[in-house]
């Protein structure tokens, strides 16, 4: 062997001595166990013959199918926690990643059938059919019966470069439905990987709590089941911004960096919020003077005009033009948990009780665009109040903003500004309603997850230990300061995750 792949056998051995990391691996494998069961595969799923000679289609196994993912979640969370930077626990965080995200692997997508519309939406451009016209359910078949029903026909949101790697892989799985679903891992995968080798760098380099943000964003639960698990697109998009926020610390990389944007959004759109604050990573304004305006307005303007030519080039280079316009509203066409949808929605109730209301969707349809009203508004003022001084702090607000005042909220948006979180600093005041609010997601998922089992029950029984999780450790980080351990040197931890 040579001397790196020995270093790399070494770093996953020493991870794998450390009890949480163990305990984190028997919570994802049991997540896996979970979706192997007829609780979450989807209708053409290989595994249906199997399970059908053994008698374990049927609703007992879907309650003890639903129970074990449950369990899994739990482990999962309390092993996160045990790795939280308070004492020193000498591991490379990207080896206990890469031991928790084993089972996974080969798995189905998990919590969400997103990967399977991929496949979907790949077949129909082997088909020279474009998702941008079309709902996957315009070809009937094993593609279209794997997609969530809310989505067979409706045209892809999406970026035309995630299409086209859509039909890359469906063509390298040589057609195969549900092969061509859990191979959507494998872009996510690449996003993944560059999340967490470059972001505990960039933490380095603005001289942040590298370990802080080695733990909070790279272990987290929510990077853990949805980027690896979910095979989200979003976790190549993040990867990309990632790349490009690490290339423009570098002075004047930054303009490579703005076509990496570019690239990045013909993945998914979310990403061009990165080209406004690449320039100012090492040249902020901090001053009102003339000069000094006009430069930094040019610096940005290149950049953003950089990333849109870049896209552009992308969508003429991958055929499929600029279609994904008319499927801006795909995403709110499913009930979520947004703020905006769920105000709207209780208001509407009142309405159409007092029959106010003939169309019965007015309330939400003006509380959704309320919501985006507020969110663009909010990003201006953060651009030029924070955005001009604390670009970091202006991407990372601006995309959880985006993310809970849009009229669809998953735990996944969440992530794209959750991950640069750390990166900004943030108070004590503001890692704990991180916390909160990634327990909150991750008790909706379970609660969703077993209502879709008819096992409600389970799901609302989940949300104790998981909050007690929460609780429990936040009183052992605050014991564990007051006797004045101190967090391990940001140096030190920047060298064990590279």
């Amino acid at each position: 062997m040579t001397s790196s792949v020995r270093r790399v056998a070494g770093d996953l051995l020493a991870a794998w001595r450390v009890v949480p990391t163990r305990t984190g691996m028997l919570g994802t494998f049991l997540i896996l166990l979970g979706s192997l069961t007829p609780a979450y595969l989807p209708q053409n799923s290989p595994l249906w013959g199997p399970l059908r000679a053994m008698h374990l289609d049927n609703a007992p196994v879907k309650v003890i199918g639903t129970l074990i993912l449950l369990l899994g979640i739990g482990l999962l969370v309390d092993a996160w926690f045990r790795f939280r930077p308070t004492v020193d626990v000498d591991v490379k965080r990207w080896a206990v990643l890469a031991i928790w995200s084993l089972p996974l692997l080969a798995g189905p997508p998990t919590f969400s059938s997103d990967a399977y519309s991929y496949a979907a939406q790949g077949w129909m451009l082997v088909n020279d059919v474009s998702p941008y016209e079309a709902g996957p359910g315009i070809l009937p078949g094993a593609f279209a019966d794997q997609v969530a029903w809310v989505w067979r026909y409706t045209p892809a949101p999406y970026g035309p470069l995630s299409l086209r790697l859509q039909e890359l892989i469906v063509v390298a799985s040589g057609l195969q439905p549900y092969l061509s679903g859990v191979l959507m891992r494998i872009p996510a995968l690449v996003g993944v990987v560059l999340i967490v080798v470059l972001l505990p760098r960039i933490a380095h380099r603005r001289g942040v709590d590298a370990q802080l943000t080695a733990w909070f964003a790279t272990l987290n639960p929510l990077l853990v089941i949805d980027f690896v698990g979910g095979a989200h697109n979003d976790a190549l998009m993040m990867g990309l911004v990632v790349l490009a926020l690490w290339l423009g610390l570098k002075n004047r990389l930054w303009i490579a960096g703005a076509v990496v944007i570019g690239v990045a959004a013909a993945i998914k759109q979310p990403a061009f919020l990165a080209a406004y604050a690449l320039p100012l990573l090492v040249d902020p304004l901090t001053t009102w003077k003339g000069w000094e305006i006009a430069r930094t307005v040019g610096k940005v303007a290149l950049s953003c005009l950089l990333a849109i030519g870049t896209f552009a080039l992308v969508s003429l280079a991958c055929g499929l033009g600029f279609g994904w316009l008319n499927a801006v509203n795909v995403p709110g066409l499913v009930v979520t948990v947004s703020p905006a949808t769920v105000i709207g929605q209780g208001i509407q109730l009142v309405l159409n009780y007092f029959q106010l209301d003939s169309s019965e969707h007015a309330a939400i349809r003006l509380a959704r665009t309320i919501g985006i009203v507020i969110a663009v508004v909010g990003v201006l003022a953060l651009a030029v109040v924070q955005g001009r001084k604390k670009p970091m702090f202006f991407l990372s607000w601006s995309y959880l903003l985006v993310a809970f005042a849009g009229p669809a909220l998953h735990s996944w948006y969440v992530l794209w500004g959750t991950l640069l979180l750390p990166l900004t600093r943030p108070s004590e005041r503001i890692q704990r309603i991180a916390l909160w609010t990634t327990m909150v997601l991750l008790s909706y998922a379970a609660v969703n997850l077993a209502w879709r089992n008819g096992a409600l029950a389970l799901g609302i029984a989940a949300l104790v230990p998981l909050a007690w999780q929460v609780v429990h450790h936040e009183r052992v980080r605050k014991r564990d300061l007051q006797a004045g351990e101190p967090d391990v040197s940001e140096a030190r931890a920047v060298d064990r995750n590279r």
